[in-house]
């Protein structure tokens, strides 16, 4: 009996090992596995960390001298693991839990103070508003009153709609329920009207910003140019998905003096007049856009604006300032993804959904999605999305080649249901900035990384570095085991940062 034959007769009836176990197996017996880990822990657990390629050198800036020197050429790997910063949670936790704690100390520090703002900005009138979109059609929805969960939309004597379809839904919907959100009846639904809107909302509050000043200086009996000698005013906001699809805005609102978060207002200026002049200022703000076959369409805020004041401490009448951080810093991870839509972009990166590209001898079909427009030739009807999502895709896409609406660049953000501003934004003396906090982080771990080579601090030294893209994500059988490395970073952090707000 040949060797062969003898190691088939001894394995004969044992189950066969998997080929991901196999693979698992062979990552974690290959040489340099242990440093490999530890560029995934130091990546704080991302999911998809971008792989580097390059050198940096650590010089003496008075003598040129080159004190430290790090290649990938060095690392078993041969690349560097970089997290990938991604804020959505349905993307990657680990990135988008940081990203939230940064928008929750963003938002604290404007707030309570730190971060180099005074802790007298606590003082400073405050109001926690929400602005909505408007209805463009029934939807089915989660009702409740104390503690009970009503009927969706109780209709007496029934009645259906152009369509057909009974205007009644007698469910009573749980939160996990897939229909809230969905139209009672799509053909009734204004796909167009709720894309546009989408679209605009960025353009929106810009105007609500510039209306509500206009309307704090007439409550206060001056003029705009007189008011804003003497009163600033600073927000934050993030923007929320609906399940119906549409964003609305939770923003906090403060009034300053003409020095902002360091300069206190002026006694007249109160969150009382703050919150009376919200709601007004939102009700007359408009944009008009084209609407194609129907000229121009008025687009405004929903009738839902809800303002409640911030108080010091919770144990007032009004939200504490912890209380609406978190409340804010838990929606900034969230993304489109939420309300049933994909989590990419689906036009094609070359041609941004046209089809065609411009080249010397004119317009051209691009070959990179054959001229269909989307990545990778996606079917935009096949999407694993739910039907209100893909209509909304849909409406985007064929609004989105229309002349009138070139500027909107609605396939782009087709992914996003036409939403195109930015999911966190604030006004400039708000509070300390995303970039300041993440630039924090950045030196904080370059100094712990120069106390580990024991070379000397950045006043006396210089750093060249030279890195190229080479790749993003893990294997199959890395991604397993990055897994579980992952997870135990993540709770190794929450603990940490846990401990330290009980300190």
């Amino acid at each position: 009996m040949t060797h062969e034959e003898k190691k088939k007769e001894e394995s004969h009836g044992r189950p066969e090992i998997p080929a991901w176990m196999r693979a698992v197996a062979e990552v974690i017996s290959a040489p340099g596995y242990e440093r490999w880990a530890r560029q995934v822990a130091a990546t704080g657990g991302c999911s998809a960390p971008v792989r580097l390629v390059g050198e940096s050198q650590v010089i003496d800036a008075g003598t040129g001298e080159v004190l430290h020197i790090y290649r990938t050429a060095d690392e078993p790997t041969g690349h560097l693991l970089v997290a990938c910063g991604n804020r959505r949670g349905a993307v990657c936790p680990a990135c988008s839990h940081i990203y939230q704690r940064d928008v929750f100390h963003l938002i604290r520090s404007g707030l309570s103070g730190g971060k180099g703002v005074p802790e007298a900005v606590r003082e400073h009138p405050r109001v926690f508003a929400t602005l909505t979109a408007p209805s463009f059609g029934a939807v089915h929805t989660q009702r409740e009153r104390n503690g009970k969960t009503l009927v969706c939309r109780p209709r007496r004597g029934g009645g259906v709609c152009g369509h057909g379809v009974p205007e009644r839904c007698g469910a009573r919907h749980d939160g996990a329920d897939i229909r809230v959100g969905q139209p009672i009846c799509p053909d009734c639904y204004d796909y167009a009207g709720a894309v546009l809107w989408q679209a605009h909302a960025g353009r929106l509050w810009h105007r609500f910003t510039l209306e509500l000043r206009r309307q704090l200086a007439r409550r206060a009996g001056m003029s705009r140019r007189r008011f804003d000698a003497l009163v600033r005013v600073s927000f934050a906001k993030v923007a929320e998905y609906q399940r119906r699809g549409l964003v609305h805005f939770h923003a906090v609102i403060r009034l300053d003096g003409p020095g902002g978060h360091d300069d206190p207002p002026p006694g007249w200026a109160t969150a009382q007049l703050l919150a009376d002049a919200v709601p007004e200022a939102a009700g007359l703000v408009q944009v008009l856009s084209p609407d194609p076959g129907n000229g121009q369409r008025v687009l405004a805020w929903g009738d839902q604006i809800d303002v409640r004041a911030i108080v010091v401490r919770g144990d007032g009448g009004g939200l504490s300032d912890e209380a609406v951080a978190g409340y804010i810093a838990k929606y900034a991870s969230k993304g489109a993804e939420s309300s049933g839509t994909i989590d990419r972009r689906l036009s094609c990166g070359r041609c941004k959904g046209v089809g065609t590209v411009t080249m010397a001898r004119g317009p051209a079909v691009c070959k990179r999605c054959g001229g269909v427009g989307t990545a990778g030739g996606l079917d935009l009807d096949r999407l694993p999305v739910t039907e209100h999502a893909r209509r909304m895709i849909r409406t985007c896409w064929d609004l989105g080649g229309r002349p009138e609406l070139e500027e909107l660049r609605l396939r782009p953000w087709a992914h996003m249901l036409g939403f195109r501003g930015h999911f966190a934004t604030k006004s400039r003396r708000y509070s300390v900035t995303l970039s300041t906090l993440r630039q924090d982080r950045a030196e904080h771990k370059t100094a712990e990384s120069r106390q580990r080579n024991g070379l000397p601090g950045p006043e006396s030294t210089e750093v060249l570095a030279h890195w190229r893209f080479a790749g993003q994500g893990y294997t199959e059988a890395q991604e397993i085991l990055a897994g579980h490395i992952s997870q135990r970073a993540i709770t190794a952090r929450r603990i940490e940062e846990q401990r330290r707000e009980g300190a």
